[in-house]
């Protein structure tokens, strides 16, 4: 039997717990759950209508494009914290290890699971910028504090961005979505973004998108695809990609001139790495000849997959 951990209660009110039952304990400690809150506010920001975009580190965050793009928009647009996640309400310790720093036997720091929100002005839109690990507990908890953090912000537009392993090659930049109204799925299909046609299990982007579509807010969910064969990098040409379609797509000013030198700069290294093993050129060639095609036939990933970054740490 698991056993969730409870928040910390001071002793008087512990005590008066205890002296309920077994029973009482239980409601008791339901109750107190029911009044903690899950994001912690500090001070809200004075903003204008803006649109929220949210980036998990976690199950959909191939080759780290979701969690890199929304750390890319917090740096750029030097966009400052205003609210957190309570680490004890969304994660499980057990499965999402707090990190520690330990220095010749003193602890420097202590870090738990988590994430938070930021708040940026660009010229065009202001913007809400969620960065946070995926969370594993109370999906529809955090789903209606996430709105309820909306609604206070006068936020009407959400988009939530993913990556995924997918038959595609590393020069690829393809990006797939969905829409939540019509309107926002003409503009997707106005710029090339691939309808997504999918069965399978979840990441919390489908419970944003599905609450959000319920309690009237526009949802979009972006996601980039990335080549199944590599690993350990960050891919920066879907990550350029994904800049662009979001300052296209809703109006705000971002410079993504970091992005495109450095997937020149990967891009070469990956150029080089492919000529020199033959695995990945008949793997390059499968896909080719299946694009060509118009058919993608999966090839077993755990077969042909090279880890780029061994590779580009040794050189």
């Amino acid at each position: 039997m698991k056993i969730q951990k409870m928040p910390r209660l001071s002793d008087k009110r512990l005590w008066r717990i205890n002296a309920l039952g077994r029973s009482g304990r239980t409601w008791a400690r339901q109750r107190i759950m029911m009044n903690e809150q899950g994001i912690r506010i500090q001070k809200l920001p004075r903003l204008s209508k803006p649109i929220l975009i949210a980036g998990f580190d976690g199950w959909g965050n191939a080759l780290d494009v979701s969690n890199t793009m929304v750390e890319y928009l917090i740096r750029k647009l030097q966009a400052e914290s205003f609210a957190s996640l309570d680490p004890d309400m969304f994660y499980r310790y057990d499965e999402a290890r707090p990190l520690l720093d330990v220095v010749k036997g003193e602890m420097k720091s202590y870090m738990p699971p988590g994430g938070g929100f930021h708040a940026a002005h660009p010229k065009g839109n202001d913007l809400v910028i969620m960065k946070a690990n995926e969370p594993q507990l109370r999906w529809f908890r955090f789903a209606d504090e996430f709105f309820a953090l909306c609604k206070k912000l006068d936020v009407e537009t959400v988009i939530t961005l993913g990556s995924m392993y997918d038959n595609v090659l590393h020069s690829d930049r393809l990006i797939s979505g969905i829409a939540s109204d019509e309107a926002l799925f003409s503009r997707l299909k106005e710029e090339r973004v691939t309808p997504i046609s999918y069965q399978g299990p979840a990441a919390i982007h489908a419970i944003i998108q599905s609450e959000g579509q319920k309690k009237g807010f526009r949802c979009v969910s972006l996601w980039g695809h990335c080549p199944f064969y590599l690993e350990g990098i960050v891919h920066f040409g879907v990550l350029s990609a994904l800049a662009r379609l979001l300052r296209t797509l809703f109006g705000f000013e971002l410079d993504v001139g970091e992005l495109d030198t450095a997937w020149e700069e990967l891009n070469e290294k990956i150029y080089k790495l492919v000529e020199e093993n033959p695995d990945l050129q008949e793997v390059v060639r499968e896909i080719r000849k299946s694009k060509m095609k118009g058919s993608l036939k999966q090839t077993a990933k755990s077969e042909k997959v090279i880890n780029l970054k061994d590779f580009l740490e040794s050189r």
